[in-house]
């Protein structure tokens, strides 16, 4: 297949990387020259002088991997063109941008997958099993923590240039971390209303929040707290559950699943996570197994709204100091 790359920053060099070492043909375009001169040289991937140039070409589908705030008329503008999208989590900046997108790509029948990669990575998996074997019986509780120190994401490069510092181009913890709000959807179903503090709070650069604490109530009864922050100088990343039978905690960094049930065998389970690219190297096997007409996208538009409509429910609520319904 053909795969047209709107976007050559980290993420969008990953995925042409990927879709090359898996025996697609890529053509790339970024709105900065210098990134496009950077792919120019790599064999196995053409490059567009142009946005319109580009989707003039033959594909079969758009990855965009552009700052949030461009996603949707960059997507919309692939969907002009005829192609199927894969659009690079959040799936937009907006709800409202987000709902009209997703309208428009099933009114035209193209297929729209969103890049949560969390849910192709086999630890995370493993819970997921567990919690479907009511391993620790009902969940009543969920805590869940990400933290990195932003000037750390990309060395060599100044975290100043990075759209995450950026109200205006979809930045914040909130929308940068919603890998988070995805997985406690997937996992533990819908929120029924939201409370959260967020906020800038240190002397890094930008106007966007760099802390949220957030306060989940699940539909099924279920409370749950997620912490996110741009500030932990020792990356976290981690994910605690309470069931009425034990508990369960997942911890991204040691790869490891640990089970802790009084009435049952407990267990701390060490998954082979690999590299960390290759759950990216799977969502992209997945995307072009629903092209070629054999699966759905494990996230589709649909699907991404729920996470996208917490972070909007959430800011809502640091910023009226009240419980927020997503």
């Amino acid at each position: 297949m053909r795969f047209l790359i709107i976007g050559a920053g980290s993420i969008g060099t990953r995925h042409w990387r990927n879709l090359v070492s898996l025996g697609h043909d890529v053509l790339a375009w970024d709105a900065d020259p210098r990134r496009l001169d950077d792919v120019a040289r790599t064999q196995g991937v053409a490059t567009a002088a142009s946005l319109e140039q580009a989707l003039t070409a033959t594909a079969d589908a758009a990855v965009i991997c552009t700052p949030p705030a461009s996603h949707a008329a960059l997507a919309r503008r692939a969907l002009d063109a005829g192609l199927h999208l894969f659009v690079e989590k959040p799936i937009a900046a907006t709800v409202a941008d987000a709902t009209r997108l997703v309208a428009e790509a099933e009114r035209r029948g193209r297929i729209l997958a969103v890049g949560f990669n969390l849910r192709f990575l086999p630890s995370l998996l493993r819970v997921k099993a567990l919690l479907d074997d009511k391993r620790v019986g009902k969940v009543l509780g969920v805590r869940v923590e990400f933290g990195s120190y932003l000037p750390d994401w990309r060395p060599g490069r100044d975290y100043r240039s990075n759209y995450a510092v950026l109200a205006a181009e979809g930045g914040g913890i909130l929308l940068d971390a919603i890998h988070e709000l995805d997985y406690v959807g997937w996992l533990f179903g819908d929120v029924t209303d939201v409370l959260c503090a967020a906020d800038h709070v240190s002397d890094l650069a930008g106007d966007t929040e760099d802390i949220a604490e957030i306060t989940l109530r699940f539909e099924s009864g279920a409370l749950g707290h997620v912490h996110l922050d741009y500030l932990q100088r020792v990356y976290r990343r981690n994910l605690q559950v309470i069931g009425d039978a034990g508990v369960i905690t997942w911890d991204y960094p040691t790869h490891t699943v640990t089970v802790r049930a009084p009435e049952m065998a407990s267990e701390t389970i060490s998954v082979e996570d690999g590299e960390t690219n290759e759950m990216y190297v799977e969502e992209m096997r997945q995307f072009v197994r629903g092209l070629a007409g054999f699966e759905s996208p494990r996230v589709d538009g649909r699907e991404a709204l729920r996470s996208l409509k917490l972070v909007e429910a959430a800011k809502a609520s640091a910023r009226d100091g009240c419980r927020v319904m997503p």
